[in-house]
């Protein structure tokens, strides 16, 4: 079963584009598509994955190194615990046409 999810996080798009960096270009397991719009406090992250396991994996192995790289390049401490992730009661996901 699909997990679909989003997730604030604070920040801006420099930030951001640093983090993709750190985290390459391999493709991950299970990832469906990923939306990050901009909210008052920062980013806001809309996530689809094949399972909630494949999302963990990329998180832990690859997304948190890559945010604590950044992080401490500019100074900022990394946060204590995890995101809180609002879990998205999925429909479909698709495109036009």
């Amino acid at each position: 079963m699909a997990y679909a999810f989003y997730y604030d996080a604070p920040g801006n798009e420099h930030m951001y584009e640093q983090v993709r960096a750190e985290i390459g270009d391999e493709s991950a397991d299970g990832f469906v598509v990923n939306v990050v719009t901009k909210t008052e406090g920062g980013l806001r992250h809309l996530n689809v994955w094949e399972s909630r396991e494949h999302w963990e994996a990329f998180r832990d192995q690859r997304v948190q190194p890559a945010v604590a790289a950044v992080l401490a390049r500019i100074g900022v401490p990394v946060p204590d615990g995890p995101i809180e992730e609002h879990v998205l009661d999925l429909v479909a996901v698709g495109h036009a046409g």
